[in-house]
């Protein structure tokens, strides 16, 4: 799994960024067809203002822009000419703020309504928002297991869209709290895997509660998109190996050896060699390698452990093994350390490594 390893991301900050301005962007495209009526009202007023006008010879408007400009005042209740003497005329005074407060008022009022009350927004928002994502981790199921993988992939600022297709109330809300689209469907079906975007996805994760399910996913997602890294979540040990190596499975993970964590640094690209839990405290083993522009390339071991809350616990240099290095040991360019940490941390210490 070392070659995922040279896939660059965003930073976290960059990946919020894009979040908030995909949302917007969704978010005033749901409105277009206010913004177009709106539009119309202003042209076809503004024509019909300047017909009347030329007919009645007023010397004002001069041409249709002007009509334009001035309709559009109109709905503002700041017209830039004087108050027009035939009645045919002064009707569009009071006409055009009407029509104006209808349009704009409702386009407002549920704009509102979608920004702030995110349980609102139903199945084409999803789908909108959907469409604006890349390289991203697909999730199948938002059982327990699934909500606490989703939940450990937002702690890490993993780009991700949820299918479940009978979701709980409680967790689907908490889930659209966070601005992840959820697509409700059997993730067995193709159209299904489609809508949340699995042929830009980089990663499936099948955390539902059925294994041979989880498998049959699988199964679909590789016909979907070949190259999809695929992370299964089966609840024996044995039946999780030869998955791996019989159906070409990236990672296949016993939920009775693994907790949540474990799952998202997978799906993340960070490899995990073991996990523990101590102290209600889930730690992994992950081995990284130092890019040439790393940041960590001449720091000693000690002062990596003591900067980054980690443990060094292996550090390979070409065909040298070293167990434990010593704390005054520096770091070279392609060296390769196993280190012992939370995911959270993981994630940090691959980017370090990459440079990114």
């Amino acid at each position: 799994m070392l070659r995922f390893l040279n896939r660059r991301r965003a930073p976290r900050w960059l990946r919020r960024w894009r979040d908030n301005v995909r949302d917007t962007l969704v978010l005033l495209g749901q409105f277009r067809g206010s913004i177009l009526a709106f539009g119309v009202t202003i042209v076809i007023g503004g024509w019909l203002y300047l017909t009347l006008a030329q007919q009645l010879g007023e010397p004002e408007p001069h041409s249709l822009i002007a009509a334009m400009y001035l309709a559009l005042s109109m709905i503002f209740l700041q017209s830039n000419v004087p108050f027009p003497a035939e009645w045919q005329l002064q009707i569009f005074f009071f006409i055009m703020p009407l029509i104006g407060l209808i349009i704009l008022g409702q386009g407002f009022a549920d704009f509102g309504v979608l920004l702030f009350n995110k349980r609102a927004r139903g199945e084409a928002w999803q789908m909108a928002v959907i469409d604006t994502y890349s390289n991203h981790i697909v999730l199948a199921g938002l059982g327990h297991l699934g909500f606490r993988v989703a939940r450990a992939l937002h702690d890490l600022g993993e780009p991700f869209v949820c299918i479940e297709q009978n979701p709980n109330a409680e967790l689907l809300s908490q889930v659209i709290d966070w601005n992840v689209p959820i697509v409700q469907g059997d993730a067995l079906k193709h159209d299904v895997l489609r809508k949340a975007g699995l042929e830009r996805a980089h990663t499936i994760v099948l955390a539902t509660s059925d294994d041979m399910m989880n498998l049959q996913i699988a199964i679909h997602a590789r016909s979907v998109k070949p190259s999809i890294r695929t992370i299964v979540r089966l609840f024996d040990d044995d039946f999780a190996r030869e998955v791996i190596s019989a159906f070409n499975i990236t990672s296949a993970f016993s939920a009775s050896a693994l907790a949540a964590p474990t799952f998202a640094a997978a799906a993340a690209d960070i490899e995990v060699v073991q996990s523990v839990t101590l102290n209600e405290r889930v730690l992994n083993l992950s081995r990284v390698v130092l890019a040439a522009n790393s940041p960590l390339i001449g720091k000693k071991v000690a002062q990596i452990e003591h900067e980054l809350d980690l443990s060094i616990v292996l550090l390979k240099r070409g065909k040298e093994a070293d167990l434990h290095p010593d704390n005054n040991r520096p770091l070279k360019a392609e060296d390769e350390i196993t280190v012992f940490a939370d995911t959270a941390t993981l994630q940090r210490v691959k980017r370090l490594a990459q440079g990114t």
